[in-house]
Protein backbone atom coordinates (compact mmCIF):
# COMPACT_ATOMS: atom_id res chain seq x y z
CA UNK A 1 0.00 0.00 0.00
CA UNK A 2 1.14 3.52 -0.78
CA UNK A 3 2.10 6.11 1.80
CA UNK A 4 -0.81 8.38 2.77
CA UNK A 5 -0.10 11.87 4.06
CA UNK A 6 -2.09 15.04 4.70
CA UNK A 7 -1.24 18.36 3.09
CA UNK A 8 -0.87 21.36 5.41
CA UNK A 9 -1.92 24.32 3.27
CA UNK A 10 -0.21 26.81 5.56
CA UNK A 11 3.20 25.98 4.06
CA UNK A 12 4.66 24.39 0.90
CA UNK A 13 4.82 20.61 1.04
CA UNK A 14 8.19 19.61 -0.36
CA UNK A 15 6.97 16.07 -0.87
CA UNK A 16 5.15 17.30 -3.99
CA UNK A 17 8.14 19.01 -5.57
CA UNK A 18 9.37 17.40 -8.79
CA UNK A 19 6.85 14.56 -8.68
CA UNK A 20 4.14 13.53 -11.14
CA UNK A 21 0.72 14.22 -9.62
CA UNK A 22 -2.86 13.56 -10.49
CA UNK A 23 -5.70 15.25 -8.65
CA UNK A 24 -9.41 14.60 -8.19
CA UNK A 25 -12.09 13.25 -5.90
CA UNK A 26 -12.02 9.76 -7.49
CA UNK A 27 -15.30 8.55 -5.94
CA UNK A 28 -15.49 4.82 -6.65
CA UNK A 29 -11.94 4.68 -8.07
CA UNK A 30 -13.48 3.46 -11.34
CA UNK A 31 -11.89 2.48 -14.65
CA UNK A 32 -11.87 6.07 -15.90
CA UNK A 33 -9.96 7.17 -12.82
CA UNK A 34 -7.51 4.29 -13.21
CA UNK A 35 -6.79 5.25 -16.82
CA UNK A 36 -5.53 8.66 -15.63
CA UNK A 37 -3.68 7.27 -12.61
CA UNK A 38 -1.96 4.61 -14.73
CA UNK A 39 -0.82 7.24 -17.24
CA UNK A 40 0.51 9.40 -14.42
CA UNK A 41 2.35 6.37 -13.05
CA UNK A 42 3.95 5.62 -16.43
CA UNK A 43 5.01 9.26 -16.72
CA UNK A 44 6.54 9.15 -13.25
CA UNK A 45 8.46 5.98 -13.99
CA UNK A 46 9.79 7.44 -17.25
CA UNK A 47 10.99 10.50 -15.34
CA UNK A 48 12.36 8.47 -12.44
CA UNK A 49 10.25 10.34 -9.88
CA UNK A 50 7.41 9.53 -7.47
CA UNK A 51 3.77 9.36 -8.58
CA UNK A 52 1.38 11.03 -6.14
CA UNK A 53 -2.41 10.85 -6.24
CA UNK A 54 -3.92 13.97 -4.71
CA UNK A 55 -7.45 13.87 -3.37
CA UNK A 56 -9.62 15.55 -0.75
CA UNK A 57 -10.37 14.53 2.81
CA UNK A 58 -14.04 14.74 1.91
CA UNK A 59 -16.00 14.90 -1.31
CA UNK A 60 -16.62 18.60 -2.09
CA UNK A 61 -20.21 17.73 -3.00
CA UNK A 62 -20.78 16.93 0.67
CA UNK A 63 -20.49 20.66 1.29
CA UNK A 64 -22.49 21.90 -1.66
CA UNK A 65 -24.92 19.22 -2.86
CA UNK A 66 -27.23 19.31 0.16
CA UNK A 67 -29.57 16.49 1.12
CA UNK A 68 -29.88 13.40 -1.02
CA UNK A 69 -26.24 13.32 -2.11
CA UNK A 70 -24.93 9.77 -2.60
CA UNK A 71 -21.35 8.50 -2.66
CA UNK A 72 -19.92 5.23 -3.93
CA UNK A 73 -17.39 5.06 -1.09
CA UNK A 74 -16.83 6.60 2.29
CA UNK A 75 -13.95 9.06 2.42
CA UNK A 76 -11.85 6.52 4.30
CA UNK A 77 -12.62 3.75 1.79
CA UNK A 78 -11.80 6.04 -1.13
CA UNK A 79 -8.42 7.06 0.28
CA UNK A 80 -7.60 3.43 1.10
CA UNK A 81 -8.54 2.35 -2.43
CA UNK A 82 -6.34 5.07 -3.93
CA UNK A 83 -3.45 3.83 -1.78
CA UNK A 84 -3.81 0.48 -3.53
CA UNK A 85 -3.66 1.79 -7.11
CA UNK A 86 0.09 1.43 -7.49
CA UNK A 87 0.92 5.10 -6.93
CA UNK A 88 3.78 5.88 -4.57
CA UNK A 89 1.72 8.09 -2.27
CA UNK A 90 -1.70 9.60 -1.68
CA UNK A 91 -1.71 13.26 -0.64
CA UNK A 92 -4.92 14.30 1.14
CA UNK A 93 -6.04 17.92 0.85
CA UNK A 94 -8.23 19.41 3.60
CA UNK A 95 -11.38 20.63 1.86
CA UNK A 96 -12.97 23.39 3.92
CA UNK A 97 -14.46 26.83 3.38
CA UNK A 98 -11.07 28.41 2.72
CA UNK A 99 -10.06 26.10 -0.10
CA UNK A 100 -13.60 25.94 -1.45
CA UNK A 101 -13.77 29.73 -1.60
CA UNK A 102 -10.41 30.20 -3.34
CA UNK A 103 -10.24 31.57 -6.87
CA UNK A 104 -8.75 29.15 -9.42
CA UNK A 105 -5.37 30.90 -9.10
CA UNK A 106 -5.71 30.94 -5.33
CA UNK A 107 -6.46 27.21 -5.32
CA UNK A 108 -3.32 26.41 -7.31
CA UNK A 109 -1.20 28.70 -5.14
CA UNK A 110 -2.56 27.14 -1.95
CA UNK A 111 -1.84 23.61 -3.14
CA UNK A 112 1.37 23.93 -5.15
CA UNK A 113 3.12 27.25 -4.41
CA UNK A 114 6.71 26.56 -3.40
CA UNK A 115 6.49 22.84 -4.22
CA UNK A 116 5.75 22.50 -7.92
CA UNK A 117 5.36 19.04 -9.44
CA UNK A 118 7.08 18.17 -12.70
CA UNK A 119 3.79 17.12 -14.26
CA UNK A 120 0.10 17.09 -13.46
CA UNK A 121 -2.43 14.65 -14.94
CA UNK A 122 -6.18 15.38 -14.89
CA UNK A 123 -9.34 14.41 -16.72
CA UNK A 124 -10.52 16.70 -19.52
CA UNK A 125 -13.51 17.71 -17.38
CA UNK A 126 -11.40 18.74 -14.36
CA UNK A 127 -12.65 21.86 -12.58
CA UNK A 128 -11.20 23.69 -9.62
CA UNK A 129 -11.50 26.84 -7.56
CA UNK A 130 -14.55 28.73 -6.28
CA UNK A 131 -17.72 27.60 -8.02
CA UNK A 132 -15.66 25.11 -10.09
CA UNK A 133 -14.81 27.99 -12.43
CA UNK A 134 -11.23 26.90 -13.15
CA UNK A 135 -10.94 24.90 -16.37
CA UNK A 136 -8.32 22.64 -17.94
CA UNK A 137 -7.38 25.58 -20.20
CA UNK A 138 -6.71 27.68 -17.10
CA UNK A 139 -4.65 24.86 -15.64
CA UNK A 140 -2.64 24.49 -18.84
CA UNK A 141 -1.92 28.23 -18.87
CA UNK A 142 -0.74 28.08 -15.26
CA UNK A 143 1.41 25.05 -16.06
CA UNK A 144 3.09 26.84 -18.97
CA UNK A 145 3.94 29.80 -16.74
CA UNK A 146 5.22 27.61 -13.92
CA UNK A 147 7.05 24.99 -15.97
CA UNK A 148 4.62 22.19 -15.01
CA UNK A 149 3.62 19.78 -17.80
CA UNK A 150 -0.19 19.52 -17.73
CA UNK A 151 -1.76 16.44 -19.32
CA UNK A 152 -5.53 16.54 -19.81
CA UNK A 153 -6.84 13.06 -20.60
CA UNK A 154 -9.86 12.24 -22.70
CA UNK A 155 -12.44 10.48 -20.58
CA UNK A 156 -12.88 6.73 -20.96
CA UNK A 157 -16.05 5.77 -22.83
CA UNK A 158 -17.85 2.44 -22.51
CA UNK A 159 -21.07 1.70 -24.36
CA UNK A 160 -20.88 5.05 -26.12
CA UNK A 161 -20.99 7.07 -22.88
CA UNK A 162 -18.25 8.40 -20.68
CA UNK A 163 -17.47 6.54 -17.50
CA UNK A 164 -18.21 8.73 -14.49
CA UNK A 165 -19.15 8.37 -10.85
CA UNK A 166 -22.48 10.03 -11.66
CA UNK A 167 -23.26 7.44 -14.34
CA UNK A 168 -22.37 4.60 -11.96
CA UNK A 169 -24.55 6.02 -9.19
CA UNK A 170 -27.43 6.22 -11.68
CA UNK A 171 -27.02 2.56 -12.61
CA UNK A 172 -26.90 1.50 -8.97
CA UNK A 173 -30.05 3.45 -8.15
CA UNK A 174 -31.89 1.12 -10.57
CA UNK A 175 -30.15 -2.03 -9.30
CA UNK A 176 -27.93 -2.43 -12.37
CA UNK A 177 -25.03 -3.85 -10.39
CA UNK A 178 -23.49 -5.84 -13.25
CA UNK A 179 -23.30 -2.77 -15.51
CA UNK A 180 -21.94 -0.71 -12.62
CA UNK A 181 -19.23 -3.32 -11.99
CA UNK A 182 -18.18 -3.13 -15.66
CA UNK A 183 -17.59 0.62 -15.29
CA UNK A 184 -16.01 0.35 -11.86
CA UNK A 185 -13.68 -2.45 -12.82
CA UNK A 186 -14.68 -4.23 -9.62
CA UNK A 187 -17.96 -5.17 -7.89
CA UNK A 188 -19.86 -2.43 -6.12
CA UNK A 189 -19.49 -3.03 -2.38
CA UNK A 190 -20.85 -1.78 0.94
CA UNK A 191 -19.32 -2.39 4.33
CA UNK A 192 -20.53 -2.09 7.89
CA UNK A 193 -20.65 -3.54 11.37
CA UNK A 194 -23.16 -6.31 12.04
CA UNK A 195 -25.76 -5.24 14.57
CA UNK A 196 -28.65 -6.83 16.41
CA UNK A 197 -31.84 -6.80 14.38
CA UNK A 198 -35.46 -7.68 14.93
CA UNK A 199 -34.52 -11.44 14.75
CA UNK A 200 -37.45 -12.30 12.47
CA UNK A 201 -35.06 -14.26 10.27
CA UNK A 202 -33.92 -16.39 13.19
CA UNK A 203 -37.55 -17.19 14.00
CA UNK A 204 -38.06 -18.32 10.38
CA UNK A 205 -34.87 -20.38 10.41
CA UNK A 206 -33.12 -17.97 8.04
CA UNK A 207 -30.53 -15.99 9.96
CA UNK A 208 -29.34 -12.64 8.63
CA UNK A 209 -26.46 -10.27 9.31
CA UNK A 210 -27.96 -6.80 9.74
CA UNK A 211 -26.21 -3.56 8.75
CA UNK A 212 -27.25 0.07 8.91
CA UNK A 213 -25.51 1.88 6.07
CA UNK A 214 -25.44 5.72 6.25
CA UNK A 215 -27.86 7.35 3.80
CA UNK A 216 -25.11 9.11 1.84
CA UNK A 217 -23.55 5.70 1.12
CA UNK A 218 -26.80 4.07 0.00
CA UNK A 219 -26.27 4.49 -3.73
CA UNK A 220 -27.84 1.08 -4.38
CA UNK A 221 -31.58 0.99 -5.04
CA UNK A 222 -33.88 -0.98 -2.76
CA UNK A 223 -34.35 -4.62 -3.65
CA UNK A 224 -33.04 -8.14 -3.15
CA UNK A 225 -29.60 -8.98 -4.53
CA UNK A 226 -27.18 -11.86 -4.98
CA UNK A 227 -23.85 -10.95 -3.44
CA UNK A 228 -20.66 -12.13 -1.85
CA UNK A 229 -20.12 -11.43 1.83
CA UNK A 230 -16.52 -10.97 2.90
CA UNK A 231 -16.11 -12.10 6.50
CA UNK A 232 -12.69 -12.29 8.10
CA UNK A 233 -11.06 -12.29 4.67
CA UNK A 234 -13.21 -15.19 3.40
CA UNK A 235 -15.88 -14.79 0.69
CA UNK A 236 -19.28 -16.44 1.06
CA UNK A 237 -22.32 -16.39 -1.21
CA UNK A 238 -25.20 -14.33 0.16
CA UNK A 239 -28.74 -13.15 -0.54
CA UNK A 240 -29.08 -9.53 0.54
CA UNK A 241 -32.11 -7.35 1.13
CA UNK A 242 -31.36 -3.65 0.59
CA UNK A 243 -33.77 -1.14 2.14
CA UNK A 244 -36.27 -1.39 4.94
CA UNK A 245 -38.42 -4.50 4.26
CA UNK A 246 -42.02 -3.32 3.71
CA UNK A 247 -43.32 -6.28 5.71
CA UNK A 248 -41.44 -4.99 8.77
CA UNK A 249 -41.29 -1.24 8.10
CA UNK A 250 -42.85 -0.51 11.49
CA UNK A 251 -40.11 -2.28 13.47
CA UNK A 252 -37.03 -2.63 11.25
CA UNK A 253 -34.00 -0.34 11.61
CA UNK A 254 -31.26 -2.08 9.59
CA UNK A 255 -31.31 -1.16 5.89
CA UNK A 256 -29.26 -4.13 4.67
CA UNK A 257 -29.85 -7.74 5.71
CA UNK A 258 -27.62 -10.52 4.40
CA UNK A 259 -28.32 -14.23 4.62
CA UNK A 260 -24.82 -15.69 4.30
CA UNK A 261 -24.71 -19.19 2.87
CA UNK A 262 -22.46 -21.87 4.40
CA UNK A 263 -21.64 -19.68 7.36
CA UNK A 264 -22.50 -20.57 10.92
CA UNK A 265 -21.21 -18.21 13.55
CA UNK A 266 -21.85 -15.11 15.62
CA UNK A 267 -21.12 -11.92 13.66
CA UNK A 268 -22.50 -9.30 16.04
CA UNK A 269 -20.12 -6.36 16.23
CA UNK A 270 -17.97 -7.72 13.40
CA UNK A 271 -17.17 -5.85 10.14
CA UNK A 272 -18.36 -7.39 6.87
CA UNK A 273 -18.29 -6.25 3.27
CA UNK A 274 -20.96 -7.05 0.68
CA UNK A 275 -19.99 -7.28 -3.01
CA UNK A 276 -23.11 -7.14 -5.17
CA UNK A 277 -23.37 -9.44 -8.18
CA UNK A 278 -26.98 -9.42 -9.44
CA UNK A 279 -30.40 -7.89 -8.81
CA UNK A 280 -32.98 -10.58 -8.02
CA UNK A 281 -36.26 -8.80 -7.38
CA UNK A 282 -37.82 -5.62 -5.98
CA UNK A 283 -38.78 -5.31 -2.35
CA UNK A 284 -42.23 -6.70 -1.63
CA UNK A 285 -44.76 -6.61 1.19
CA UNK A 286 -45.96 -10.05 2.24
CA UNK A 287 -49.17 -10.50 4.20
CA UNK A 288 -48.40 -14.13 5.05
CA UNK A 289 -45.17 -15.31 6.65
CA UNK A 290 -45.28 -18.43 4.50
CA UNK A 291 -45.13 -16.31 1.33
CA UNK A 292 -42.18 -14.34 2.69
CA UNK A 293 -40.30 -17.54 3.53
CA UNK A 294 -41.01 -18.94 0.06
CA UNK A 295 -39.65 -15.79 -1.59
CA UNK A 296 -36.49 -15.83 0.54
CA UNK A 297 -35.94 -19.53 -0.17
CA UNK A 298 -36.30 -18.78 -3.89
CA UNK A 299 -33.68 -16.01 -3.59
CA UNK A 300 -31.30 -18.36 -1.77
CA UNK A 301 -31.83 -21.07 -4.40
CA UNK A 302 -30.92 -18.57 -7.16
CA UNK A 303 -27.72 -17.63 -5.33
CA UNK A 304 -26.79 -21.29 -4.84
CA UNK A 305 -27.37 -22.08 -8.47
CA UNK A 306 -25.77 -19.02 -10.07
CA UNK A 307 -22.93 -17.72 -7.90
Amino acid sequence: MAEVFEIDLSAPDERLAGTVCTIGVFDGVHRGHMLIIDDALRDARARGVRCIVMTFDRDPDEMFAGGGFKKLMSNEQRICALAGTGADAVAVLPFGRTLAGSSPDGFLDAVFAGALPAALHVGSDFRFGRGATGTVADLAGWGEEQGVAVHAHDLLRIGGERVSSTRIRGLLAFGEVAQAAELLGHPYACAGIVEHGREAGREMGIRTANLTVPEELRALGDGVYAAYAVVGGERYRAAVSVGIPPTYDDVATANMEAHILSFDGDLYGEPISLEFAAHLRPMQRFERTADLIAAIESDIAWVKGNL
